[in-house]
């Protein structure tokens, strides 16, 4: 799984990984405003590494959690989704609009692998002081360079370089910073 290698996502291991984080996330997702002890307690409990001054706004969606680290004083606005079949690396003070989804798994094209339920996953990174609009996906294996902003809506299927602004389905850089 992690090293990008096709595997069967009902493994029983990986079951329980996954129910662990699902009700970790439940958890989280029913904490009251205001509540910020507990949510910090939660997310440290549920991620694989939080920095310092990182906000999450619930709700959250993970597949197993502990392949995420959010750098300090990241902002992760309401509805994230992050699957973390593979590792999630998520700089310091970047900052995440709402409803935007980093999608590690992948999926075989060829039709009998697929309908055999094999899967495999790539890593994201995203880079220090990155801006990632409203309802932005970042695909597989995609890397953001630092100081980049993506557009809301955006959807980022190749990695992109530092300090650009990237807009579109592909997304594709249409500024230097």
């Amino acid at each position: 799984m992690l090293a990008g290698e096709l595997y069967i996502a009902d493994d029983p291991e990986l079951a329980a990984d996954l129910l662990r984080a699902e009700r970790l996330a439940e958890r989280y997702n029913a904490t009251r405003a205001g509540d910020q002890e507990t949510r910090a307690a939660l997310l440290r409990e549920l991620l694989g590494g939080v920095g310092e001054g990182v906000v999450v706004r619930p709700p959250l969606y993970v597949d197993y959690g502990h392949q995420i680290t959010i750098g300090p004083g990241a902002f992760v606005n309401y509805g994230a989704v992050m699957l973390d079949v593979a590792r999630i690396d998520i700089g310091a003070d970047v900052q995440i609009g709402p409803n935007v989804q980093l999608l590690t798994p992948t999926h075989p094209v060829e039709p009998e692998p697929r309908r055999a339920k094999w899967e495999s996953a790539r890593p994201i990174t995203i880079g220090d002081n990155v801006w990632l609009g409203g309802g932005a996906i970042i695909c597989p294996g995609v890397t953001i360079g630092e100081n980049t902003v993506v557009g809301a809506g955006a959807v980022v299927t190749r990695d992109l370089p530092a300090n650009v602004v990237a807009v579109g389905n592909p997304a594709r850089a249409v500024r230097t910073l």
